[in-house]
Parts: C-alpha cells; structure tokens; sequence
C-alpha cells in the first residue's frame, strides 16, 4: 500500500509534470505564441523555524486531579523539509509559487490516522503529516539589480495544513500567510561558470492570518483552553538549492 507521504510526493511531481508541459506549451520561442508563463524552478529547501516567539500566548491547561495550570508558552523550533517550484508570469515583479513540506523530526503521542498511541507503540510517532502553500509572489528588488547580493519579495500564501481550531470540521485547513522573504547570494562573487553561483541563503518573516486558535478554544481532549490568541508569527532561516533547470551564470 503506498503510504500517506507517498502518495503526496506522487502528487507533487505529477504537478510539476503538468506545469512543465504548460511551460513548454507557452513558452515557445514564436513570436506567434504569447509567453504567459515562463520557465519552472525547482528548488530544495532545508529549512529551520522559529514559531510562536512574538505575542506567545498563554494556555490554562485543566486535569482531573489537579487545579487548572496556567502557562505561558514560549518559542518553538522546528526543522522542515521544503520542496518547491517557482514559474515566472508575463507580469512584471509577479511570480507564482508552489511547495510541499514535512517535518521529520516532529514527534507526537499519538498517530491522526490510526489512533495509535505513542504508549501502545513503544515509542513517539512521526508528526510528519505534509503540508502544501500556493504563493503570489510579488518581487521588491532582484539579484539583477543588486549584482548578484541580494533578492527581496512578498508574498500572499494559501497554506492547506493541518486543522488548528478546536471546532475545525476537515483534518486540513486553508490559511491565510503573508510572507516577505529575503535572499542573499552567498556565492555571487564566484568568477568562473559555477552551479553554486545560485545558491542562496534566505530570512523569511511569516504571519499566520487565519486558521489558528483565539482565546477562548477549547480542546477537551487535551485538556487545554487557550487563554490568548495563538502567535501569528514565525521566523525561518533557510538554504536554497536549485534542482532544475541547473543555470550556469556568467560573469558579465
């Protein structure tokens, strides 16, 4: 049986085969043929985030023996694995981008699927449920233009992940995330045709618009009732690694 991951992967590439054939199909070199799309990049994305440390909120967490506990929450790490193709538009400083990620490390008690506990296992499930964002992307300043230093945009996302309400009728929900990213070319200054000259090494500042608990969620089953709104903020700190097309720049 192919697994839940797999299954995604599948339907990752299966996209990227289709936006590829779109490309192909728009992007002739005719002039009889108008370029609505341009090429696809494919990019891998180690990534590290920093979640929920801005305006943390506060969470009264209920037992049966015990008094209500009141907690203030703090920063989370975590470390994500991104794939990620960008296509080029016919409209000047707007792009459109597509991702798939995971955590590996991620741990839970118990499985979303199965029910299976993290007690009746032995051990800590994988909290590795895949996650998918649809971006505009919209360019402030480019490589070009700042020889090869630095890359700036903003972008719109929807964010299809997993549900974080309390009252949340689907196990994925879309949300609404507003990023800006900045890259900087940490190899621009290499002089002879080099794939490395591409990689770059990237800050992205995130804020979660929907889709996260408020004060006053509940959630029986853990026992928890949020006591503020959940933090809208997050920090990343990623390398950037092209894939395909593998583009060998030359020094002009």
């Amino acid at each position: 049986m192919i697994s839940y991951r797999g299954n995604c992967l599948f339907i990752f590439f299966v996209l990227q085969f289709c936006l590829l054939n779109i490309q192909t199909s728009f992007c002739q070199n005719d002039e009889k043929n108008i370029k609505i799309l341009g090429p696809v990049e494919l990019k891998f994305e180690p990534t590290y985030t920093i979640e929920n440390f801005i305006n943390a909120p506060r969470i009264l967490t209920k037992t049966n023996t015990n008094s209500p506990i009141t907690e203030q929450t703090g920063p989370e790490s975590v470390f994500e694995m991104i794939f990620s193709f960008g296509i080029e538009t016919a409209i000047p400083r707007i792009g459109l981008t597509f991702e798939t990620m995971w955590k590996p490390f991620a741990k839970t008690d118990e499985n979303l699927f199965t029910g299976a506990t993290a007690g009746s296992l032995g051990s800590e499930v994988k909290d590795n449920f895949p996650e998918i964002e649809a971006e505009i992307n919209f360019s402030l300043f480019t490589f070009e233009q700042t020889r090869g230093l630095l890359d700036a945009h903003f972008d719109v996302v929807d964010k299809f992940s997993p549900a974080k309400r309390p009252y949340d009728q689907s196990s994925y929900t879309h949300k609404l995330n507003l990023e800006l990213d900045v890259a900087i070319g940490v190899f621009h200054w290499i002089k002879n045709e080099n794939w490395l000259r591409d990689v770059e090494m990237e800050v992205s500042f995130d804020y979660v618009a929907s889709g996260l608990p408020k004060n006053g969620d509940v959630f029986p089953e853990m026992g928890i009732e949020y006591l503020d709104d959940a933090s809208p903020w997050s920090i990343s700190f990623l390398v950037v690694f092209p894939i395909a097309p593998l583009h060998i720049k030359k020094n002009k």
